[in-house]
């Protein structure tokens, strides 16, 4: 196979360098458990403090909001479920979008089978919710807002801030899913009104098997993890301490260079978006132009399926992904791409093509040029694709 050019960030990015050393004395030579109350425990949990303020600076919040868990997923299940059973005497109304993640959806789910209700707010073709209709379906036993920064397929960033001044305006908890967007973009839980995120080490150039929940104090938020009193009572079960060191120094690592690195990126994505809109004839950019994360960049291509186009990449030495479903069994394309109004047909084609600081412009370069005769080989093939050509033709 030709060089590696991955282009799957979104689903997960490289461990820094960095982040690997930072992390490695914490296996074999400070390898305390930082409950104990020995000397030897005291490194460790020097450790596990210092990366609780970074990973806190990082949305400008106090360490002490600052729970790890083990990744995203749970975290957003923490948020959703633990509200739920700490505000069940004023409601059990949640309100959500259409283009969550399944973290959050299957969640919503869950609970709806507990009594909960759920409303699933719509998004407009950029995948934007609206605040109109965010503030409208606000009742009185609404206790949760939960909306994602920024979609985790089509790259679009939500009006968190207003959304937050929404929430609080009514009395209403609001946590957001930042799974995409910690370390990525600029947060700050104070100015856009959060009270719980979530966020997830490995999208950020940290390990694996880590993630954190900024929790605001005051907010009534139960222990989700039963067993212990770690994490000041709120989260049970011996501390990862390498993977809580490593999701410390990568966030540390992203604050030092957010700024340089949004700038690169964007103009990689744009680079990138350009080329394809203007050299590959019907397609077309997923989610919003501008208000989009600056490494996300989601297409689709008519008369092309998913599937056949992520392989020939593969063998052209391209990682991506497809908003089609078609690789984990399902015969449904993404929820996200049907919730933006997009016809299942369309949907089926899609590529989403995530950057990373480590791209170039090469590489772009490379991927489209490939990306062009893969898609004309598909169309090639495509019966659907000859009647169109005849019917234009006529």
């Amino acid at each position: 196979m030709k060089h590696m050019i991955y282009l799957d960030n979104a689903a997960t990015t490289r461990v820094k360098e960095e982040v690997l050393d930072a992390m490695l004395p914490f296996f074999r030579e400070t390898y305390s458990n930082p409950s104990a109350i020995y000397s030897f425990a005291g490194k460790s949990m020097e450790a596990v403090n210092e990366a609780r303020k970074n990973a806190a600076a990082l949305i400008n919040a106090r360490p002490e909001d600052v729970y790890f868990t083990g990744g995203g997923s749970e975290s957003d299940n923490w948020a959703l479920k633990a509200a739920v059973e700490a505000y069940a005497c004023k409601g059990k109304h949640i309100i959500t979008s259409k283009i969550e993640h399944h973290a959050i959806l299957h969640t919503c789910q869950y609970l709806e089978k507990q009594g909960c209700e759920v409303t699933y707010l719509d998004v407009d073709e950029n995948g934007v919710i609206s605040l109109d209709a965010l503030e409208k379906a606000i009742r009185p036993d609404t206790i949760l807002i939960s909306i994602m920064t920024a979609n985790n397929e089509i790259g679009t960033i939500e009006p968190i801030a207003e959304i937050g001044r929404i929430a609080h305006a009514h009395g209403v908890l609001f946590h957001t899913d930042a799974v995409q967007a910690y370390g990525h973009i600029p947060l700050d839980v104070e100015a856009m009104n959060i009270d719980m995120l979530s966020a997830s080490g490995h999208k950020f150039n940290g390990p694996k098997g880590i993630g954190l929940m900024y929790i605001r104090k005051g907010v009534k938020i139960r222990s989700f993890i039963h067993g212990g009193a770690q994490e000041r009572k709120r989260r049970a079960g011996t501390l990862n301490v390498p993977g809580i060191v490593g999701v410390g120094k990568a966030a540390a690592l992203a604050a030092s260079h957010m700024e340089e690195r949004m700038a690169k990126e964007t103009a990689l994505r744009d680079h990138l978006i350009y080329r394809v809109l203007n050299e590959i004839p019907h397609s077309r950019l997923n989610g919003h132009r501008t208000e989009r994360l600056p490494n996300n960049a989601n297409f689709c291509f008519r008369f092309i399926e998913g599937e056949s186009m992520l392989m020939l990449l593969d063998e052209a030495g391209i990682c991506g992904s497809s908003g089609s479903a078609c690789t984990s069994g399902s015969l449904d394309p993404s929820h996200v791409l049907l919730a933006i109004g997009l016809p299942h047909e369309i949907a089926h084609g899609s590529l989403r093509l995530t950057l990373s600081e480590e791209t170039t412009m090469e590489d772009i370069d490379y991927v489209v040029d490939e990306l062009k005769e893969i898609i004309a080989r598909l169309r090639e093939m495509s019966p659907l694709y000859t009647d169109f050509v005849k019917k234009e033709k006529a």
